[in-house]
């Protein structure tokens, strides 16, 4: 995507670890690590089907956010970023839908194929709904120095 600063594409892509913020029953934000997957368009995360309270309140509530806020995850890359935008769960078949970023997932975190040869042994491992974020704001330092005012990106029609 065009408006998608440099910075913040490049870690997307590296970050193995961001933080997923929903908004909970009570209005209250709540927080969970993730994987996230991006493909230069949407952020993608996967959740357990089994218990997942993330996948509820997204359904009630779309708006969510996420931030990339770790160097250790995002090899050396100092780029911090919030992104928040507007997320749908993808749970048509849950045995499958999640497939669907598995090029993403894998590219990230190679150990991927050896949950995948054990795939029958954790088969609720493997019922995933797959969480698709389509971005609208994004608040980030470059440089990584949050001591700084962040700099902003909207996407194209959206009105702060």
């Amino acid at each position: 995507m065009t408006w998608i600063p440099a910075a913040v594409d490049a870690v997307l892509r590296k970050a193995l670890v961001a933080e997923l913020t929903v908004v909970g029953q009570s209005g209250q934000p709540l927080t969970h690590p993730l994987i996230p997957l991006w493909d230069g368009e949407r952020l993608y995360m996967t959740s357990s089907v089994l218990f997942s309270k993330k996948v509820v309140h997204i359904k009630r509530n779309p708006k969510v956010s996420v931030a990339v806020t770790d160097p250790a995850g995002t090899g050396g890359i100092p780029t911090r970023c919030t992104v928040q935008g507007d997320a749908r769960i993808l749970e048509d078949d849950p045995h499958e839908s999640w497939a669907e970023v598995l090029p993403l997932w894998r590219a990230k975190e190679p150990a991927i194929d050896a949950f995948l040869g054990k795939r029958f042994a954790l088969p609720l491992f493997f019922e995933r709904s797959l969480i698709e974020i389509t971005l609208r704001r994004i608040l980030y330092w470059a440089d990584g120095d949050v001591a700084k005012p962040p700099e902003e990106a909207m996407a194209p029609g959206v009105v702060r």
